[in-house]
């Protein structure tokens, strides 16, 4: 299942215009807010699919049928560029637990780059409902590596994968990788430049969130 945002007419896709507005995004304040308003926006949307349970609410003028989560999600995301974005599934699915990867691209002398990954700090994801957040679906390199690192420790029960700009060729290594994984994308863009960033896209999350790296 491939779920895309930019497919149907809402307020979020405002939001995800001004993440790719080059004038918009000199303020990075708006830049965290808006992306972490689009992290709320697919938490809510995920919420529909997860399985719940009828309970009662004590009210001040009697019980209310109500109903609850199952089971809470663990929220995952890839540091540091999907901090703002995994905020915002935080502030929906506030009782939930958190993963976080430290991964990034290392460059070779031949042109190319490799995965490294140097961090993972992770509860316990087994037969847990993982929601994998990270803002850009470039190669899909590194989305893969870290998913594959947590499921090879543990064995979740379900997987979603949420990123706001995704290419074309991302989509593709991620569901030869995890064919069963619900897909959950902002835009889908067709070009990569040889450097591997998306186009159109938005720019680096990351630095446009934080500040430039060196």
């Amino acid at each position: 299942m491939i779920f895309e945002l930019s497919k149907i007419n809402s307020l979020a896709n405002v939001f995800l215009s001004e993440l790719r507005d080059e004038n918009i995004q000199k303020d990075t304040m708006r830049f965290r807010r808006n992306m972490e308003r689009l992290g709320e926006y697919f938490a809510f949307e995920i919420s529909k699919t997860l399985e719940y349970e009828p309970t009662e609410t004590q009210t001040p003028l009697g019980i209310a049928p109500c109903v609850k989560l199952k089971q809470q999600p663990v929220l995952a995301t890839i540091l540091r560029a999907g901090l703002p974005f995994h905020q915002g599934f935080l502030n929906i699915f506030d009782q939930a637990e958190s993963a976080f990867i430290a991964a990034y691209r290392s460059n070779q002398k031949s042109g190319r780059f490799k995965i490294e990954m140097e961090y993972v700090a992770s509860p316990d994801l087994t037969d847990k409902v993982i929601i994998m957040a990270d803002p850009m679906l470039a190669t899909g390199l590194s989305m893969v590596m870290c998913c594959k690192e947590l499921i090879s420790r543990y064995k979740p029960r379900e997987l979603h994968i949420v990123s706001v700009i995704a290419s074309s060729e991302g989509i593709r290594h991620v569901r030869a990788n995890f064919p069963k994984a619900k897909l959950w994308i902002g835009a889908i863009d067709e070009e990569m430049t040889s450097k591997a960033y998306i186009v159109p896209g938005l720019g680096d999350a990351g630095d446009l969130a934080y500040g430039p790296k060196q």
